[in-house]
């Protein structure tokens, strides 16, 4: 009996899953022709209309590659019932189109799951800084670069924690330096950190910044949301991930010094705290946030993200706006009614 082509690719890396979904497309069209290609968010678009898409047959295409991004959000009875009987017939019949279901989550509706077949299952775990430092020396090696080890350390600490966001920044230096130029760490940081966006971990930055007290710290961290709500791939989930991640780090941070006050060099770059810069930066955090703040903090993060996924964009700014406010003014404390009111 044929497998359905329905897939589900789960897990925080985007650039491994995006090769995956691109493989994919690339053996689709080899095998059928010319594809009609849709990306569609869950949050957005109703899963009746995408069954449509699929059921019904392209006049200019031979199959349909639709890629569903957010897929942790379809858990109606309805949708997956509809999603099973696609499958059904997609299994029994000769099915050339493709359905994606893609979420940044470890995993989805456990109903949705046991539709998709086992092989078209896959999880794509965050890579280990080994592992991401390996990616480094070979990306900048295959486009006829090098890079110092020092280099590296300060790459992996001014972008974004996956391969894709990696990917894109670090062509930024094929543009500025002839091929066989030796990458530094002072060249890395001037091309990364004077050049680089707004992000989830720049804002972090911003509410770090003990040179500032808490009321002005927070307003920085509010201009930074402003100008990340205007960018044109602006994601609140996304910025409440990256948010996720700092504080997941500053997490392990605490735990490193709880076990032993004096880590040394070694013991700090096997946590990922390679750089200076780094260290710099999650000691300055460890002293505003302890340990208890961090799971507070944490807890809220996670509120928040539910909360933004379930009401839609709406109202996502005021539930970004109370966030910075509720981690940096009250240490991840619930804020009163009150306040609320009178902020």
């Amino acid at each position: 009996m044929p497998v359905a082509p329905l897939y589900l690719f789960t897990g925080p890396e985007a650039g491994e899953r995006n090769d995956a979904i691109l493989e994919l497309r690339v053996q689709a069209r080899k095998r059928v022709g010319m594809l009609d290609e849709y990306t569609f968010y869950a949050a957005e678009t109703r899963v009746s209309d995408i069954m449509s898409l699929l059921l019904n047959e392209s006049l200019f295409a031979a199959a349909r590659f639709i890629v569903v991004k957010g897929a942790e959000q379809i858990k109606r009875k309805e949708d997956i019932a509809l999603i099973e009987s696609w499958v059904n017939s997609a299994g029994i019949n000769t099915c050339s189109s493709i359905l994606i279901l893609v979420s940044e989550d470890i995993s989805c509706d456990k109903k949705l799951e046991l539709l998709v077949p086992k092989p078209n299952k896959r999880i794509f775990w965050e890579l280990f800084e080994s592992r991401k430092e390996q990616w480094l020396f070979n990306f900048f090696k295959k486009n006829g670069y090098s890079l110092a080890q020092d280099a590296a350390a300060v790459i992996l600490e001014l972008v974004e924690n996956n391969t894709e966001a990696l990917r894109s920044e670090c062509s930024r230096f094929f543009l500025c330096f002839d091929k066989g130029h030796l990458i530094t760490a002072d060249e890395a940081d001037k091309m990364l950190a004077h050049n680089r966006e707004e992000s989830a971990f720049t804002l972090f930055d911003a509410l770090c910044d003990m040179t500032k007290a808490p009321r002005y710290r927070l307003e920085s961290g509010l201009e930074i949301f402003q100008k990340l709500r205007l960018s044109k791939d602006s994601s609140s989930v996304q910025l409440i991930a990256g948010l996720t991640y700092c504080f997941r780090r500053l997490n392990v941070w605490h735990r490193l010094y709880l076990e032993n006050p004096a880590p040394s060099d070694s013991d700090l770059k096997n946590h990922g705290f390679a750089s200076k810069k780094s260290q710099s930066l999650y000691r300055a955090a460890s002293r505003i946030w302890d340990s208890l703040a961090v799971g507070r903090i944490l807890a809220v993060l996670a509120d928040s993200d539910i909360e933004i996924r379930t009401s839609g964009t709406a109202g996502e700014e005021s539930v970004i706006c109370m966030l910075l406010y509720t981690i940096v003014i009250k240490n991840g404390m619930p804020v009163a009614a009150y306040e609320m009111s009178s902020w």
